[in-house]
């Protein structure tokens, strides 16, 4: 019964591998115009890598809820926790922004033979969720909140981007999904709220009040209306939600 909680937990790593198989299969493909033009793309099998992040978060929600539901939390439960979110909410992420940094690159004159250098920024975001979990494991301080983004947080961010770039015919958004400066931003950004010790609500109760489950009710209002709105968009939108929302409410609280 123990091991119920565990075999979930193995399963949220088990779908970050398949995601980043996805990711590493999406190789450039050089295309052209009538004009002769090329054309730089990466398949959209990427997209199924976002499913995959999907349900391994789905999968590290019930693997912390089974093992309070069977009241068997362990210690070896919650590091496996952290070592399957590093797979599957930062390395995972941080190749898709890898791909994302090559396609954008590629659309430069000689970008296709570009050093490497011009990549590695990616990494900064398997790095910041590794520190992250690790502060996580060792703060007893956590219990009903946490310290900085929750690493599943910033990966399901990154997961949305494949969808948001392969299902718009906005060329805003498609021209800033292809700007090298937009993800060096981003990544920068979010790996500094996961390492940050700002505090980001949690969605664990002392006591369930509709109070406490307002700043929820209002993400998930976002959520809807951003889909109905603006698709895959709203799960950027949701994400800015739900840092303004925690650092209003603490400043509240304060």
């Amino acid at each position: 019964m123990k091991q119920i909680p565990n075999i979930f937990t193995l399963l949220n790593l088990v779908f970050g591998c398949i995601a980043i198989v996805c990711i590493m299969q999406t190789g450039l493909e050089i295309t052209s115009t009538s004009a002769g033009e090329p054309i730089v793309e990466i398949p959209a099998q990427m997209q199924w890598a976002s499913l995959f992040l999907a349900l391994a978060a789905i999968i590290d929600f019930c693997d912390g809820f089974m093992a309070r539901l069977l009241k068997v939390p362990s210690e070896m439960g919650k590091q496996l926790d952290s070592l399957a979110d590093v797979v599957s909410f930062g390395v995972a992420p941080g190749l898709i922004v890898y791909q994302f940094l090559r396609l954008s690159l590629a659309q430069e004159p000689d970008g296709l033979d570009i050093s490497i250098v011009w990549l590695l920024p990616a990494f900064l975001l398997p790095c910041a969720g590794a520190y992250r979990l690790a502060r996580f494991n060792i703060d007893t301080q956590q219990s009903y909140g946490f310290k900085g983004v929750p690493i599943p947080a910033a990966g399901l961010l990154f997961a949305s981007f494949p969808l948001i770039y392969w299902n718009t015919s906005e060329s805003w958004i498609l021209s800033l999904l292809l700007n090298k400066w937009w993800w060096y931003v981003i990544v920068i950004a979010v790996s500094y709220l996961m390492v940050s010790t700002l505090p980001m609500m949690a969605l664990k109760f002392k006591g369930v009040t509709f109070s406490k489950l307002l700043p929820f009710l209002l993400i998930a209002l976002v959520a809807l209306v951003g889909a109905l709105l603006f698709g895959w968009l709203a799960v950027p939108l949701s994400f800015i939600a739900y840092v303004v929302l925690s650092l209003l409410l603490k400043q509240k609280e304060s």
